[in-house]
Parts: C-alpha cells; sequence; structure tokens
C-alpha cells in the first residue's frame, strides 16, 4: 500500500482517513498470503452468543467475517521429523500456525500435514520433532554401542567403576538435551533442565497442550522434586505450579510477541472480528444495571459491580491456592503477584 509507513516493530499509515490515523499493525512479512488447507479446517457456525434457548449467554458477541476453525495439533503424538512448510494467520487465536509435513512416507491424512502453534522466530525450513513416546533408539548415533562396549570391558575385569559410568550418564544427557532441547520440540517436562523456556503446557501425561497458548506467552521450568513426580513451572501470569513430570510440553516462546502493542484504529474493525460494543452501566436505566438510572451522571454512591451484582475493579471472588479453601488447588505452589507484588515485579 502506498500509504504506509514501515517502522521497526510496526506498520503504521498516513492519515488520509481517520480509521487509518491511530492503525498500528505488527511487521509479519513472513507470513503465508494465501488460504488455509481445507481438508485442516471446519466451518465455524456463529450463534451471537446465544444458547439453544436463544438466550444472550455471552455478551458483546454478534456479526463479523466469516471464519473457518483451524484443526490445531495440540498433541502432538506422532514420532519423527516434521518440516516447516510455511507460517500462517489464524482467525482463531493471536499466535501464528506453522503447517508442518511429515517425512514419513506411511503417514497419510491429517497424520502427514496438521498444524502446530507456531514459535518465536520459526520459519519455513525448520525442523521439529516430538518426543512424546520416548526418545527412539539409535538417536545419538554410535552413544549406546560405546556404552555396551565400556560395560562389557568392566564385567571382563570384574571392577564396577562407579565414576566411569557416572560420567557417561552425564555424557548422554548433555548430548540428549543439545539434540532435542529446540524451539518447536515436544519434550517430557522431566527431560527438561530447570529455566528452560516453555508453551503449549500439559496437565495429562496423555492429554493436549492447555497452558501457555496465546501470543508472546511463555513458561519456564523452575526446579523438579526430588520424587521425581512433579515439576515446578512459572506460568505467564507469575504463577508457580506443580505439573506431573510425565507431561510434555513444547521449547520456547509464543509466536506474534507483538501482537499486544496493535491498535485497531477505527470501531469497525472490532465489528469485522465479530465484537459488538459495550455500553457502560451509568448510561443504562436502573432495570438494566445496578449503576442505571438517577439524574446525571451518578451511580448513587455504590461500590462498582457488573451487571449481576458482584464486585468489580479488582475484588476477589474466589481465593484460589494455598490460602483458599482447603484443597481448593492443591498444586499451586505460590499465587501469582497483586497489587504491589506485581509492581515491584
Amino acid at each position: 500500500m502506498a500509504l504506509s509507513r514501515s517502522t521497526e516493530l510496526y506498520k503504521t499509515y498516513k492519515p488520509v482517513t481517520p480509521g487509518l490515523r491511530h492503525l498500528k499493525r505488527p511487521l509479519n512479512p513472513h507470513l503465508y498470503e494465501g488460504r488455509p488447507v481445507r481438508a485442516l479446517t471446519i466451518a465455524k457456525r456463529k450463534n451471537g452468543g446465544r444458547n439453544a434457548h436463544g438466550h444472550i449467554t455471552v455478551r458483546h458477541r454478534g456479526g463479523g467475517h466469516r471464519q473457518r476453525i483451524r484443526t490445531v495439533d495440540f498433541v502432538r503424538d506422532e514420532p519423527g521429523v516434521y518440516d516447516v512448510v510455511r507460517v500462517e494467520y489464524d482467525p482463531g487465536r493471536s499466535a501464528h500456525i506453522a503447517l508442518v509435513c511429515s517425512r514419513d512416507q506411511d503417514h497419510i491424512g491429517t497424520q502427514r500435514w496438521k498444524y502446530i502453534l507456531a514459535t518465536e522466530g520459526m520459519r519455513a525450513g525448520d525442523q521439529v520433532q516430538s518426543f512424546r513416546q520416548g526418545i527412539p533408539d539409535g538417536f545419538i548415533p554410535g552413544f549406546q554401542a560405546k556404552i555396551e562396549q565400556e560395560a562389557e570391558e568392566v564385567e571382563e575385569e570384574g571392577q564396577i567403576k562407579m565414576g566411569t559410568q557416572a560420567s557417561s550418564h552425564t555424557l548422554a544427557l548433555g548430548i540428549l538435551r543439545t539434540l532435542t532441547l529446540k524451539p518447536g520440540n515436544v519434550l517430557p517436562l522431566k527431560l527438561m533442565p530447570p529455566g528452560t523456556v516453555i508453551h503449549n503446557i500439559a496437565l495429562k501425561p496423555t492429554g493436549p497442550g492447555i497452558l501457555v497458548r496465546s501470543a508472546g506467552s511463555f513458561g519456564q521450568v523452575v526446579s523438579h522434586e526430588d520424587a521425581g513426580r512433579y515439576t515446578h513451572v512459572r506460568l505467564q501470569s507469575g504463577e508457580i505450579r506443580k505439573i506431573l513430570s510425565e507431561c510434555c510440553a513444547t521449547v520456547g516462546k509464543v509466536s506474534n510477541p507483538l501482537w499486544k502493542g496493535r491498535s485497531l484504529g477505527k470501531a469497525g474493525r472490532s465489528r469485522w472480528l465479530g465484537r459488538r460494543p459495550s455500553v457502560r452501566g451509568v448510561a443504562m436505566n436502573a432495570c438494566d444495571h445496578p449503576h442505571g438510572g438517577g439524574r446525571g451522571k451518578s451511580k448513587s454512591n455504590k461500590h462498582p459491580v457488573s451487571i449481576w451484582g458482584w464486585g468489580t475493579k479488582g475484588t476477589r471472588t474466589r481465593k484460589p491456592g494455598p490460602k483458599g479453601p482447603k484443597n481448593s488447588n492443591k498444586m499451586v505452589v505460590r499465587e501469582r503477584p497483586r497489587g504491589k507484588d506485581k509492581r515491584n515485579n
């Protein structure tokens, strides 16, 4: 576009119209500009925030451009090397997705072609791999044979060389981490050293990734318990949570970190995204909102509440974690920082 102005991070426009004055978009020249693979999409039937009875259960929904749901693989169960074909835009999420293709000729259909969450820095031509099923035999070429040869020599001599075994184990672990800890690879938490940046974290050993999936977010492995059952992970909010060490996560940060700095520029772009206007409570009638009614802009000296009457603007309605009701969430080691703690961080 001739009226566009490219900065280092965002694309802005010459304000020839009011809607272009504040429009700001992240620069993503690596995104594929064509249509998605239709076999990997599902038609999205909109309901305008209404349930089966026609009652509005989610406000501020309705309209918007027609979309198709991309079926993203959050499990990534199939082993083997996958090649990144391209990185695409997904209207259903803030992060970008990557189309990957398996090198295994026996895979067909959705086993061979699939969409996955794109990590930051992922480009076409990269390689990703899933180790959810474990480390395959012969993954470290020649190393297994070397260990067996050392074991045979120890048996022949009749001596137990604990130092040699320990050094072999440490060397094997170092080589394994060098080959597996790459952005986009899926690994069990028990194989990740403390400090590893991760996303798409599962809560069940065989379940899909649930936590840390939005644009630019990431978690971090804090420590492994001595018993070996749980791993402590710091989530994006700052909360530290215990997760089973058998659960899997993807290495790296989620793509599109500049998403939160965008500006839509005009109200119409929100409508294109299917978002309807949000009306203030003081502008309503008394029958429609606790802040409604009265003469002028007055909420009658009440505490700010939502349309359903519970406190808003920071009022706690639930206490998760150790400070809450007994056994409300035993997996939370430390709650997310709030108030002064959040400002200090």
